[in-house]
């Protein structure tokens, strides 16, 4: 529904559900968060118990892992509810980069516990112990299967609420996951192996390692991508210049801004017109903008719309290839 502002003047178009929807999407991620919180705070508890009494250590440091899911599980639900907080008198842009410092906070987690579990994976591989239960593979298998169907859960919120940090507890899961699945062929090794092959669980431990600093630095690299305000993939900036060039009214697109706030984008757009246009038609023409950007691509929150008189000699860009200066 669209509507006009009272702070727009005549003909400025604004999406009244805007703020709704960035509610909604800020919600569906902490519901996703809750989710992995309740999961991973079971298996932490079944991991740890069976690990000790079956004498496995992958399965302790997969236990290890699985807490570092409960934290990040909280820091990502915290982050979504910071993000969702209006722009107040200190932060006149709003929240959204909570969202991504939760996500970095994630993968230094991931990183730190991963360099515990090799530390401790070293000292067990020099020191001489038992065989593990094969007891442990039955809870391992059970595992797998939870922490691969709480992945997809939380990726399919992630993708549809582009949201980062929950895209980071999505891989946070698959991590487990995959470490459960390094931890079930170790113990496996073990067990058939017999004695001289003990130390299999304690390896597979590292791979498990290695596997979660591969997840962390990708899911770090996002996340400074994010904060450092980087341009967005260049279909999605096409699609918003597209709008504001087929606004009636619009001759040319100078400059075109775009960047990520939470869950949602933020766009500063410089848009040319006929110089002969008052001050009131140019900003009717700039709601119009903001309205068409909007309505075309639903992501966006705020749009800023500079008016500058057209130019013809200056040969602007065409909306295929907007200028981001």
């Amino acid at each position: 529904m669209w509507t006009c502002a009272e702070n727009g003047g005549a003909g400025t178009l604004v999406s009244v559900t805007s703020g709704e929807s960035a509610m909604s999407t800020i919600k569906q991620g902490m519901r996703a968060a809750r989710l992995g919180l309740l999961a991973n705070i079971g298996l932490v508890l079944l991991k740890l118990v069976t690990g000790l009494v079956g004498n496995s250590y992958a399965l302790v440091a997969d236990a290890i892992e699985s807490s570092t899911d409960v934290v990040s599980s909280l820091i990502v639900w915290r982050g979504l509810q910071i993000t969702g907080k209006p722009p107040d008198d200190e932060y006149r842009y709003g929240y959204g980069k909570a969202e991504s410092i939760a996500t970095a906070f994630v993968a230094l987690m991931l990183i730190g516990s991963a360099i515990c579990i090799v530390i401790m994976a070293i000292r067990e591989i020099i020191t001489p112990h038992a065989s593990p239960s094969p007891l442990t593979l039955i809870v391992l298998g059970g595992v797998i299967l939870v922490k691969e169907f709480l992945f997809r859960r939380v990726l399919a919120v992630g993708e549809a609420t582009a949201s980062t940090a929950v895209l980071a507890d999505a891989w946070h899961h698959r991590s487990d996951a995959l470490t459960s699945a390094a931890a079930f062929i170790g113990i496996t090794i073990a067990v058939w192996g017999g004695p001289g092959w003990e130390a299999a669980d304690d390896w597979a431990a590292m791979v498990a390692a290695l596997i979660m600093t591969a997840n962390a630095v990708r899911m770090m690299r996002a996340a400074v991508a994010d904060l450092m305000d980087r341009v967005p993939e260049i279909d999605l900036v096409e699609k918003i210049a597209q709008a504001a060039q087929s606004t009636w009214g619009v001759l040319a697109i100078e400059k075109l801004r775009v960047r990520k706030l939470g869950t949602k984008y933020s766009v500063d757009v410089h848009v040319q017109a006929d110089p002969a246009l008052s001050l009131r038609d140019a900003h009717v023409l700039s709601g119009k903008v903001k309205g068409a950007v909007r309505a075309q691509v639903p992501a966006v929150d705020e749009v800023l719309v500079h008016m500058e008189p057209y130019e013809a000699a200056a040969a602007p860009p065409t909306p295929a290839s907007p200028v981001n200066a």
